[in-house]
Order: C-alpha cells, then structure tokens, then sequence
C-alpha cells in the first residue's frame, strides 16, 4: 500500500465521517424546527384562543355598554314627560276656573279649619279664603292655591296648598302614572 492509497482510505473515512455528520446534523436540525413549528403552532393557537376570548369579552362590555347608555336614554326621556306632565298639571291647577277653585277651598276650610287659628293663602285667593273661613286671615304664602291652617302659637302648621297635594298626590301615583304613559 502506497501513501497515496493510505491518504485515499483517510480521505474515504473522513468523508463517509462527514457525510454521517452532516446527516446527524441535518436529522437535528430537522428535530429543532419540527420542534420550532409545532412550538410556534401551540403559541399561534394560544394566542389566537386568547385573542378571540378577548374580542368576546370586549364585544360583550361594548353590547352592555350600549345597553346601558339606551337605557339611561330611555329613562331620562321617560324623566322628562312625567316632568312635563307634572307641569302641565301644576299649571291647570295653577289656573283653575274660580268656580273650580272656590268648590276645592270651601272643601278644604270646611273640613280642617276646626284644626287651627290663624290661615294663609296665595295673594290671589286672599278675598275668597277670608270669605270662607272664619280664621284669622295671617297672610299671603307663595304656592299656586289652597291654603295652609296654623295653630295659636305658630307650632303646628297644616299644608293644604295644592303644590303639596299635588306632589303628594304625583309620589303616590309615579308608578300607576308610568304604567299609564309607558305601558
């Protein structure tokens, strides 16, 4: 065997060694981006899920959100015609024919004057509430009519305005008045 044929062997083994090598590392370097992939996989499909659940969750606080906002419209749209009814009202009481207006203070003298001294009334209804009552007449109050009846000493006062009937009468019937506006 000659040096040449020697170097050949060498040669032969070391590239058979190279190859296997170079398969070892292709084999691996395969292992470490099937690994990679299926790793990146697992996280796109993590993320993904998350995302989606996120996207529910946002989705579900925007619907409840508006939810909330067309029900606090609807409640201040339904605020402001039982404030609107509620004036409307103050103001046909406040201008009640004085046929009607007499009928309601002889009816609330009539029945309460018995429970006080003194009597107030609005400065309109002044000349009527002296003529019905046989109180003393003690002066004008700032309501849109009825009356109110005090005792001697001041310390028992009697409301019978119809500003106080009338919201008296609007806290009692709020719901019975919504049902009938609203349904």
């Amino acid at each position: 065997m000659g040096l040449e044929t020697v170097v050949k062997d060498i040669m032969d083994v070391s590239q058979v060694e190279v190859s296997r090598i170079n398969a070892e590392a292709d084999a691996e370097v395969s292992n470490i981006l099937d690994e990679a992939r299926q790793s990146a996989k697992k996280v796109m499909g993590d993320k993904l899920a998350k995302s989606e659940d996120d996207i529910k969750k946002l989705r579900q606080q925007e619907i409840s959100s508006a939810n909330l906002e067309v029900k606090r419209k609807m409640l201040n749209a339904r605020k402001e015609v039982l404030d609107n009814v509620y004036s409307r009202t103050t103001d046909l009481i406040a201008n009640l024919p004085s046929s009607k207006n007499k009928e309601l203070l002889k009816a609330i003298i009539d029945k309460y004057q018995g429970s006080g001294a003194k009597i107030y009334s609005n400065k309109d209804s002044e000349k009527l509430v002296t003529k019905l009552s046989s109180l003393v007449y003690a002066g004008n109050i700032d309501c849109i009519g009825g009356v109110v009846i005090e005792n001697e000493d001041g310390t028992i006062r009697l409301d019978y305005t119809y500003d106080i009937i009338l919201k008296s009468a609007n806290d009692k019937s709020m719901k019975q008045i919504s049902d009938i506006l609203f349904g």
